[in-house]
């Protein structure tokens, strides 16, 4: 059904929100809950045992939970459908279902006062809460929420119209991150075909006639009957070529998702740094591996003539060879666990994989003139996995401008939900 506008606007005397409806009533965020924020927790209070601190890399997914055994102030504590609120870095509501678990600082666990509907909240705070954010004073990309911004006046309707507009986003967002599950799942299926179609091509040619042959090699497997299989350092030599002083060349660094790039493209990725000298130089077509993260799939061909940090190793061809073929060869995925497999150290974030071990990894060495073939076919073939990516990609984007867009117009009054009904109840 379509959704109106709400026909009585009214100058609310807000800059961020200048119209509401008439019968509304002008509050503050500090008003809707009362907001406890989590507990300290120091790396020392970390085990293995007790119950799992949430911190906002829990919230967003991007890594597992440690565990206290203590007993703090239950105040701390979360359970199921607690309505939380990170305040610093990543803006954003959620609502916990992990179980039992405790806060850890940066994140408040509001309880919704008398004058809020939780799952209204819910939505005030993802809306409103990044609007008010902050960045640090010392100049740093972190945001934070102070305290004084939870005083920002705004809006709010009665609880009933609270219930009714969660209701409807409960509902219209759910269609809408369906759509994004799909478009995920759809990059997600990309990702493997690509992959799997680099690995085929680099280790058992483009050929599918051609004779095969056991390469001896565990994680090779069979390799066409003419190809050989070589130490790596028969076809690489690792080159130390130090920086002058004071010079003006290239900064490039290296990730494990897009490889060798400019830091000036990517400053918001990490530190800019503020010499260049004793870096290494790097030539357009070397291979530079971060040794303590190639496992991880820190290692790629350069593109571009520059320096880059003294912690990489740069690798250069001794003879006629595609780059671009063992840079396909080393990013796909398949040489990830004998990385690991020979890199040393006592610990996975502190295995380094140096080139006395790299270089005498058995890898597959096809003809100069069969390595450029292989990499026509796969820049042709991976030119349609990466149009169709960068589709479902804005589709993702366009999905959440208007998931983000629909909240904001509930929850500000610009669209009139209280006849609202789904269609699956109508």
């Amino acid at each position: 059904m379509t959704i109106k506008k709400h026909s009585d606007l009214v100058p609310s005397g807000l800059s961020l929100l200048p119209f509401v409806p008439s019968h509304w009533r002008r509050t503050a965020l500090k008003r809707l809950g009362k907001y406890q924020n989590g507990y300290p927790f120091k790396p020392e209070d970390w085990g293995e045992e007790g119950l799992p601190i949430v911190r906002i890399a829990q919230l967003t997914g991007e890594s597992e939970p440690n565990y206290f055994s203590g007993e703090l102030d239950e105040r701390v504590r979360l359970n199921d459908g607690d309505l939380l609120f990170s305040w610093s870095t990543t803006i954003d509501s959620y609502i916990w279902s992990g179980g039992p678990a405790w806060l850890n600082q940066h994140i408040f666990k509001v309880t919704p006062s008398d004058e809020a509907e939780k799952s209204f909240l819910f939505y005030v705070i993802k809306q409103v809460a990044p609007k008010l954010a902050e960045f640090d004073a010392h100049g740093s990309t972190m945001r934070h929420i102070k305290k004084e911004s939870l005083g920002e006046k705004l809006y709010v309707p009665d609880r009933l119209e609270q219930q009714k507009i969660a209701k409807f986003l409960d509902y219209e967002t759910t269609k809408i991150d369906s759509l994004i599950d799909e478009q995920e799942k759809l990059i997600g299926l990309l990702k493997e075909k690509r992959q799997a179609v680099i690995s085929h091509a680099v280790t058992k040619g483009i050929n599918p006639k051609v004779e095969m042959k056991d390469s001896g090699v565990g994680w090779l497997g069979k390799v066409p009957e003419h190809w050989k299989v070589l130490p790596l350092k028969r076809f690489f030599q690792l080159v130390v070529d130090t920086a002058p002083k004071e010079n003006d060349f290239e900064l490039l660094s290296l990730y494990t998702d897009i490889g060798v790039r400019p830091r000036k493209d990517l400053e918001a990725r990490g530190n800019r740094s503020t010499t260049t000298d004793g870096y290494f130089k790097v030539s357009k077509g070397d291979i530079v591996v971060n040794k303590l993260l190639a496992w991880m799939g820190a290692i790629g061909i350069s593109e571009y003539d520059g320096v880059t940090s003294p912690a990489y190793d740069i690798l250069r061809a001794k003879q006629p060879l595609s780059p671009h073929y063992y840079d396909y060869l080393f990013r796909c995925g398949i040489l990830f666990t004998e990385f690991k497999r020979y890199s040393r150290g006592i610990m996975d974030m502190r295995l380094r994989l140096y080139f006395e071990e790299f270089g005498q990894f058995l890898i597959p060495f096809p003809s100069y003139e069969e390595q450029l073939k292989i990499v026509d076919v796969l820049n042709e073939k991976l030119s349609k996995f990466d149009q169709l990516r960068e589709q479902a990609t804005k589709a993702i984007n366009l999905l959440e401008e208007r998931r983000s867009a629909l909240i904001s117009a509930a929850v500000t009054g610009q669209i009139d939900v209280r006849n609202y009904q789904p269609k699956e109840d109508a």
